[in-house]
């Protein structure tokens, strides 16, 4: 057996291809989230309440549609597929995540905390103070998982598919981190909609 036989068995490897670089960053998408931070800016300016509200609202769907979304549908998805056609629908999937995923979190957290100001829920007399607070924690620690953990696993990603050779062991590994960790994001968002619903409806 030639030695690049068992390297190929001991981590697999993507043969080279002529194959388009991989935009790390989609340029194309950059002109909407400019958009979303013009319009949460003068929501905030302005103390725009329909802005402040549609932003927090929109925002926090999204985050959960896409943490649900990934985590129980794309995962066992993507789980069942050979490494060649994840590695085929990362190069497809991840560029779109890193622009979607820390705009969703912009809109969300910049917002909610003026609606909560708005609504005088940050002072310590209101009756939703303790809600807002366990809300800022579990918000919180989504945030820093997301920023942290699944957007470095993302970018991680791209950037050994631009690689000549990508592995595709550790693109695998990559991606069953970055499913695995949205859909964790994902129960923690229903817990989340639990304690903003039981906000708007006091």
């Amino acid at each position: 057996m030639s030695e690049e036989t068992v390297v190929d068995v001991a981590a697999p490897h993507f043969t080279p291809f002529d194959r388009p670089k991989i935009q790390v960053v989609p340029l194309r998408g950059l002109p909407i989230v400019g958009l979303a931070v013009i319009f949460v800016a003068l929501s905030i300016g302005f103390n725009w309440q329909w802005g402040l509200v549609f932003n927090h609202v929109v925002g926090g769907g999204l985050w959960t549609g896409i943490d649900l979304f990934v985590g129980l549908v794309i995962g066992p998805i993507l789980g069942r597929l050979s490494i060649p056609a994840r590695a085929e629908f990362s190069a497809r999937f991840m560029p779109k995540m890193v622009i979607i995923m820390p705009t969703v979190v912009m809109m969300t957290l910049a917002t909610g905390f003026q609606v909560a100001r708005a609504q005088g829920n940050l002072l310590a007399s209101s009756p939703n103070h303790v809600w807002l607070i366990v809300s800022f924690c579990v918000v919180g620690v989504m945030a820093t998982v997301a920023l942290g953990i699944l957007e470095p696993a993302n970018i991680a990603v791209l950037y050994e598919m631009n690689k000549p050779i990508p592995n595709g062991q550790l693109i695998h590994q990559l991606m069953q981190r970055f499913v695995y960790t949205s859909g964790i994001l994902g129960i923690m968002q229903v817990a989340t909609l639990i304690i903003m619903t039981r906000l708007g409806s006091r």
